[in-house]
C-alpha cells in the first residue's frame, strides 16, 4: 500500500514537474519572453487603420567604425534572434548592423492586414529614414531575400548592395504547386506543433540536426501554446499567400544594384511543398542549380556556393559563411 502511495506521489509530482515546463516553454506571440542578444526597439507605424510597432534592433559597431551599415531580413520562420553570430562578425568588423522583426513576425505586431513586400520595403526604408541612414547593404534569408529584392528594385539609390542567402522565391511557385486559400492556409497552420515544427527544420533545413538547432525550435513550437496562437497561425497564413501571389523571379534582371548570392547548395526548399508529390518535389527546390540560374539573371551577380549546406548557411555553417559575406561586403 506504502508502495503504490509513493508511486502515486511521484506519479503527481512528474506531472507537475511536466506542467510547469509547459508553462515555461510557453511563448508569447509576440516573444516578450525570448530575450534577444542586443537590446529590442519599436518603431511605430499605422496600417489600415491600426496602431502598429516594429520591433527592431540598432548595434554598433564594436571595432572602428567604417560608417558603413548592413540591414537583416530574416525568413518567414524565424526573427531577429538567429542573426546573432552575423552580427557579432559584422560589428567586429566595424559595420552598423540594424535588424528589424518584420509585421506579423518576431517581437512585432501581428495585425490583420493585406500583407505586401511592397508595404514592408517601405515600412523598413521609413525606418531607415527615421535613424538617419541614407544608404545600406541589404542581407535577407530566406522570405527575406523575396523582401530584400523587392527593396533593391524600390531603392536602389539606398542599397549599397543586395545580399541573398539561400532566398525563396527563385521560382514562381504558381506554376506548379496548387493553389490553397488562406483559410485553407490557416487550418493548416493550426495543426503546428513543436514536435512538426522539429521534424520541419530537420528535414527541411539542416543536412544535419545538432542539438543547439533546438533553440529554434524552442521559440517556434513555443507560440503554439500560447492562447494568441491562433492569431500567429491566420498571420503565418496571410504571409503564406504573400510568398505565393507576388513573385519576384521575373523581375531580378532589373536589379541595378551590385548583388551576391551565398547557396547552401543541399537546399531544397518549395513554399508548399507538402502539396506536391516526391516526383513533384524532385523536380523543384533544387538550389544547387537555383542559385546559378538566378545569378544569371541579375545583372553583373555574383555567387558563393556551399557544399554540404542547407538553407541557412549562417547557422549551419557560421564561420565559412561571415567569411564569405565580409569578404563581398
Amino acid at each position: 500500500m506504502l508502495k503504490k502511495i509513493s508511486f502515486s506521489i511521484l506519479m503527481l509530482c512528474g506531472l507537475a514537474f511536466t506542467a510547469s515546463a509547459q508553462q515555461v516553454d510557453t511563448l508569447s506571440i509576440t516573444l516578450e519572453n525570448v530575450k534577444y542578444a542586443y537590446p529590442v526597439k519599436y518603431f511605430p507605424i499605422v496600417a489600415e487603420g491600426q496602431d502598429l510597432r516594429m520591433a527592431y534592433m540598432d548595434i554598433a559597431p564594436t571595432q572602428l567604425a567604417n560608417g558603413r551599415t548592413v540591414v537583416l531580413f530574416h525568413g518567414k520562420n524565424f526573427g531577429g534572434y538567429y542573426w546573432t553570430g552575423v552580427i557579432r562578425s559584422l560589428t567586429s568588423r566595424g559595420f552598423r548592423v540594424i535588424v528589424p522583426d518584420q509585421i506579423g513576425f518576431g517581437k512585432s505586431s501581428k495585425p490583420f492586414i493585406h500583407y505586401s513586400f511592397h508595404q514592408m520595403a517601405a515600412w523598413n526604408k521609413a525606418l531607415l529614414d527615421a535613424l538617419s541612414i541614407q544608404r545600406a547593404s541589404i542581407l535577407g534569408h530566406s522570405m527575406g531575400g523575396m523582401l530584400a529584392t523587392r527593396f533593391a528594385l524600390m531603392y536602389p539609390d539606398q542599397t549599397e548592395k543586395l545580399l541573398l542567402e539561400n532566398p525563396i522565391g527563385l521560382e514562381d511557385y504558381r506554376r506548379f504547386v496548387p493553389y490553397v486559400s488562406t483559410d485553407e492556409q490557416y487550418k493548416t497552420e493550426l495543426k503546428s506543433t513543436a514536435e512538426s515544427i522539429r521534424k520541419y527544420y530537420q528535414t527541411s533545413y539542416f543536412t544535419l540536426w545538432k542539438p543547439e538547432y533546438e533553440e529554434l525550435v524552442r521559440i517556434a513550437g513555443g507560440v503554439t501554446n500560447s492562447a494568441d496562437f491562433p492569431r500567429w497561425a491566420k498571420v503565418a497564413a496571410m504571409t503564406y499567400t504573400m510568398i505565393y501571389e507576388q513573385p519576384v523571379v521575373y523581375e531580378f534582371i532589373n536589379i541595378k544594384v551590385p548583388a551576391v548570392l551565398f547557396i547552401g547548395k543541399e537546399d531544397k526548399t518549395i513554399v508548399g511543398k507538402g502539396l506536391l508529390s516526391p516526383d513533384q518535389q524532385a523536380l523543384y527546390g533544387q538550389y544547387r542549380f537555383l542559385g546559378k540560374q538566378t545569378a544569371a539573371k541579375i545583372p553583373g551577380a555574383k555567387i558563393i556556393e556551399f557544399d554540404g549546406c542547407g538553407h541557412i548557411p549562417h547557422i549551419e555553417i557560421p564561420t565559412e559563411f561571415n567569411v564569405a559575406l565580409l569578404g563581398s561586403l
